[in-house]
Parts: structure tokens; C-alpha cells; sequence
């Protein structure tokens, strides 16, 4: 079972890139899923989550308005479009998939978003 997540990459201030989590081994249509991430030095924190039928999107008040979660029809990957970049959106992005115990317990490798200035 494992969540792969890819699209990072090096960006400008105020530009976008789309990160995109794909599921393999088994399908996480039934789960709610979000995205984390993890800045330099500092603990990993919560970035947007996904109801496992693609509603109640919830977001971590730094990137409301600019990030958008999305889940495929199919609802094993999800997307996170990214727009106004900005330097502190620089971290290592990870997807993870809740349990119905309400704990993210399965994870993704992560994919590394760099905004430049």
C-alpha cells in the first residue's frame, strides 16, 4: 500500500505549481485525505484535507484563498493546486489518508516545493 505523491518542483514567487497523490496497492475512495507539509527545521503541518466523497475541502488558514484540494472521480488521487506561491510555501509536501479512527495513518513519500524570490 503506498501513496506517492509528485508535481513539486522550483517555482517563482506568485506562480503555481499542481501536486498530484497517487494511490497504489489499494484504493483510498472510502477515506478522507490531505495534504502536509514540512518546512526546514521545522515540524510538519497541516495543509488541506478532502472528505472521501471530495467534500468539506479544510485549510490551514496560510494558504486559504490560494491552495486548492481536489480528488479524481475515482477518489484514490488527489490534487493540490497551489497559486501565489509565496517563499514560505517552501517545504517538503506529503499526502496521507485517514483512518476511519480518525488518524492519518497511512503516508506518502513526499514531494519538495521550492519558491524562489
Amino acid at each position: 500500500v503506498q501513496l506517492q505523491a509528485s508535481g513539486g518542483g522550483l517555482a517563482q514567487v506568485g506562480g503555481s505549481l499542481r501536486l498530484s497523490c497517487a494511490a497504489s496497492g489499494r484504493t483510498f475512495s472510502n477515506n478522507d485525505m490531505g495534504w502536509f507539509r514540512q518546512a526546514p527545521g521545522k515540524e510538519r503541518e497541516f495543509v488541506a484535507s478532502i472528505n472521501w466523497n471530495g467534500g468539506r475541502p479544510t485549510y490551514a488558514d496560510s494558504v486559504k484563498a490560494r491552495f486548492t484540494i481536489s480528488r479524481d472521480y475515482g477518489g484514490s488521487t488527489i490534487f493540490l493546486q497551489m497559486n501565489s506561491l509565496q517563499p514560505e510555501d517552501t517545504a517538503i509536501y506529503s499526502c496521507a489518508a485517514r483512518s476511519p479512527g480518525n488518524i492519518w495513518a497511512t503516508w506518502g513519500q513526499g514531494t519538495q516545493v521550492t519558491v524562489s524570490s
